[in-house]
């Protein structure tokens, strides 16, 4: 989905220069860092798999397909991100309640009580990047970061497979 040339001409080519190099920048410090928070468990924890725990902790077990759509990804590699946590016990197969033959994924005590440890470690980090921030410098923060992505989501959903957003 091709950005037509009024919308760009409209806005100031600096600032969007500059907001294009600190998304850059700030995929780079967040891949480099995986935002893994600070003390024992800083980078720990990948983030295909922070993202999958943590939706299996906000809406509960589902099947890989409901998982992948929710994400906005293929089933097959919801798939192949969530083998490593059956097998190191993060997240269980379980039959659907409604439909035994087919099988949801859920997070165990042991995935909910990991994805609590991540979740603390990642919070003092954001706490130590934002020192000195007011709390509505937190929030509007918060919200732009929030809106940005879900500009970048919409883009993304309404692009034909394969293609990219330039």
């Amino acid at each position: 989905m091709p950005i037509s040339p009024d919308v760009t001409t409209q806005l100031a080519p600096g600032v969007l220069d500059t907001l294009q190099h600190q998304v850059a920048v700030f995929a780079r410090r967040a891949e480099q860092t995986r935002l893994g928070g600070v003390g024992r468990v800083h980078n720990t924890m990948d983030r295909a798999a922070y993202l999958l725990l943590n939706r299996l902790d906000q809406e509960g077990p589902m099947g890989v397909k409901a998982l992948a759509a929710g994400m906005g990804i293929d089933s097959s590699t919801v798939t192949r991100q969530v083998a490593p946590l059956v097998d190191t016990g993060l997240v269980k197969r379980t039959s659907h309640p409604e439909d035994g033959r087919a099988v949801v994924l859920q997070l165990s005590p042991r995935g909910q009580a990991r994805l609590e440890e991540v979740r603390a470690s990642r919070r003092e980090l954001m706490a130590l990047c934002t020192d000195g921030w007011s709390e509505d410098e937190r929030d509007i923060f918060c919200s732009l970061l929030t809106r940005f992505n879900s500009a970048l989501s919409e883009i993304h959903t309404a692009l034909p497979p394969g293609a990219s957003a330039s």
